[in-house]
């Protein structure tokens, strides 16, 4: 049989306690301004996203704005 835990409200052994220093959650949030825009796709990849999405829990429009996102920053950054 194991040995038992026992928990006291006292101090567990040498500590240091540190000042927070992690920003506040909405400085973390990279805010963009976004533009809406009219697209035709072809069916079965947009039935590839809405799959990706599904298993994801997310929704397909996001995983294509981040696609075109990721894309666009890698072109620019190839071309500078």
């Amino acid at each position: 049989m194991k040995k038992k835990t026992v928990y006291t409200d006292g101090p567990i052994g040498d500590y240091e306690i540190i000042d927070d220093f992690l920003p506040p959650p909405e400085l973390l949030i990279r805010r963009q301004e976004n533009v809406r825009v009219t697209i035709n796709l072809n069916k079965s990849s947009v039935g590839y996203f809405k799959e990706i999405a599904k298993t994801s829990h997310t929704q397909y429009q996001k995983i294509i704005r981040s696609l075109l996102d990721y894309y666009a920053t890698r072109q620019a950054l190839a071309h500078k």
